[in-house]
């Protein structure tokens, strides 16, 4: 019996669509005619894209380097691209274990490539959707240590979660989870530029999973609780910015770390 998992190629996906965007090769004609869709309409998207995934390896190497960090729990990973968080913290630290979680059949089929680790790390995924706090923590407790810190990465996808209310409750029941000393880095487009929210607007019309874009209050909301981190919440290209990058100037997408309080 045929268990692979069904693709569906009539309908752009995100994961799929964000890929096109970095310049990857896993995505189908529906994806990236999507994708030129979006470019045409608010033509700094594909800086969008790298501009999360700069952050991506910025928060990696700050929570392994300044915070010790040897553990994270990636939710909503996407399909494998340069630079995944296991690459990033293993190269830094090669003991650190990482948890990519989705439930994109496509990031299943390409799961091996995100499973190839140091071999002093760990490496594993979670086929489980981000609404499932419970079932997440539970399997990732097979891989990760819940009595020590666990960096938490959700990048763009609470947005995936229409609700305010359940996007932030859920973000809280991830945390909740947690134990003491941990951090979570989130990133989520925000509403504030008019171009943006009409390209996105388009996109949900034709996208198997409709992205919400939030206020920039809202995402600071998803920190309730946690100690920030300097900078704060800021624009994506704001967050302990390294070597000067070619960053837009739209501020297309807001972040922040914060710290669970404790020992």
């Amino acid at each position: 019996m045929d268990r692979t998992p069904r693709i569906d190629e009539t309908r752009p996906h995100s994961a799929r669509v964000w890929n096109y965007l970095l310049g990857g090769t896993d995505n189908y004609a529906v994806d990236r005619e999507a994708g030129d869709a979006l470019l045409r309409m608010f033509p700094d998207f594909a800086q969008v894209a790298r501009l999360q995934r700069a952050f991506l390896r910025r928060v990696v190497g700050f929570l392994v380097t300044e915070m010790g960090v040897r553990q994270f729990l990636d939710v909503g990973a996407g399909l494998p691209t340069a630079d995944n968080t296991h690459e990033v913290a293993q190269r830094l630290a090669p003991e650190s274990r990482v948890v990519y979680v989705d439930n994109d059949p496509l990031v299943l089929v390409h799961a091996r490539s995100l499973l190839r680790g140091s071999a002093a790390g760990v490496t594993d995924y979670l086929d489980a959707d981000v609404r499932d706090p419970d079932a997440i923590v539970a399997g990732a407790g097979r891989t990760l240590d819940f009595s020590r810190p666990i960096g938490l990465i959700m990048l763009s996808i609470a947005g995936q979660v229409p609700s305010y209310d359940v996007a932030s409750g859920l973000v809280r029941r991830f945390v909740a989870a947690l134990p003491p000393g941990s951090f979570l880095a989130l990133s989520d487009g925000v509403a504030v530029n008019p171009a943006l929210v009409e390209a996105v607007t388009a996109y949900n019309q034709r996208a198997a999973f409709p992205y919400t874009l939030r206020s920039p209050g809202e995402v600071a909301g998803f920190f309730e609780g946690l100690e920030l981190v300097p900078p704060g919440v800021v624009s994506t290209p704001l967050w302990r910015p390294g070597p000067p990058q070619q960053a837009s100037g739209v501020v297309s997408a807001m972040c922040g770390v914060g710290r669970k309080a404790g020992q």
